[in-house]
């Protein structure tokens, strides 16, 4: 990626949604994003982390890291491919 390049950062909150719907509101926020973009998930729980992460590698996007905030939630940030 060019340095000079401005990276695009969307946020999803999905923090009160269960699965499957965890996924389909990921998968709706990354088919919206440029190649190369950002999506910072925030969700809680661990059905919802599993498949987001999984079904986001089976689509060909890249997961870049996970962090697990005092709340207990946790931000995911996936790159789209």
């Amino acid at each position: 990626m060019d340095m000079d390049q401005i990276l695009t950062v969307e946020r999803l909150d999905i923090t009160g949604e269960v699965c499957p719907m965890t996924f389909v509101r990921t998968r709706l926020a990354l088919d919206r994003l440029a190649s190369g973009a950002l999506l910072q998930v925030h969700l809680r729980g661990e059905e919802p982390l599993r498949n987001v992460c999984a079904n986001a590698v089976a689509l060909g996007h890249s997961l870049l890291a996970t962090r697990t905030l005092d709340d207990g939630s946790t931000v995911v940030d996936i790159r789209r491919r």
